[in-house]
């Protein structure tokens, strides 16, 4: 696999493969990082943090800067192009404010049958139904896992969970089986909530016939 050095961004999230990222640049080191960027046209990586730097991230490219201001602070738009994994991790990179380190990229494979995308998208709608988003959330109109995952109540664990696999039907096989054991638990909770919304009203019950 081919790998590069990164100059390296670690945030507490994760980004899919795609998706776009709104960020607000304001330290030093990450000005610093962001202008490079801007300049040499490169990547840089966002190492997921969750208690300690982790070892796999998301490479990101800048779409745009879209507000500058007088103290060099940044507005800018993302674009994640790829998932990586740390081959090593540099507090500073040398002769920058900013840490980075050699990356290996994770192939993005799709390998997935209409059947697996079938049931994914099923259970999603039912999910989404279950929540009330069908207004926000069109999944007729989403391609992949990647489109869904962030929509459907993963957490960060599971999120970085899917950003290592390379598989694309890994990645919806592990979805489904989040949403069979999730709906289940929404459908028990909207029922704990009428029956709360119920107390204190008069309720209509037909007579038992015994």
């Amino acid at each position: 696999m081919h790998t590069d050095y990164l100059p390296f961004f670690p945030l507490k999230l994760v980004a899919f493969p795609g998706e776009q990222l709104n960020l607000h640049i304001f330290e030093p080191r990450y000005k610093q990082l962001i202008n490079e960027c801007v300049v040499e046209e490169k990547t840089f990586g966002i190492p997921v943090f969750h208690e300690k730097i982790l070892d796999y991230g998301s490479e990101m490219e800048v779409v745009e800067v879209v507000k500058q201001y007088s103290g060099g602070e940044m507005d800018i738009f993302t674009k994640c192009v790829g998932a990586f994994k740390m081959k090593n991790f540099d507090e500073k990179a040398p002769g920058k404010l900013y840490a980075g380190g050699q990356i290996e990229r994770i192939a993005n494979v799709v390998d997935h049958t209409d059947g697996q995308w079938t049931e994914l998208r099923t259970l999603a709608k039912e999910l989404v139904e279950l929540i009330h988003m069908e207004e926000e959330l069109d999944v007729d109109l989403m391609t992949d896992s990647f489109q869904l995952a962030h929509k459907l109540g993963l957490s960060l664990e599971q999120e970085y969970d899917m950003l290592q696999m390379p598989s694309e039907a890994q990645r919806q096989q592990y979805m489904i089986n989040h949403m069979r054991l999730a709906i289940p638990i929404i459908k028990e909770m909207e029922g704990a909530k009428e029956r709360i919304r119920m107390n204190g009203h008069f309720q209509h019950h037909d007579p038992l016939n015994f």
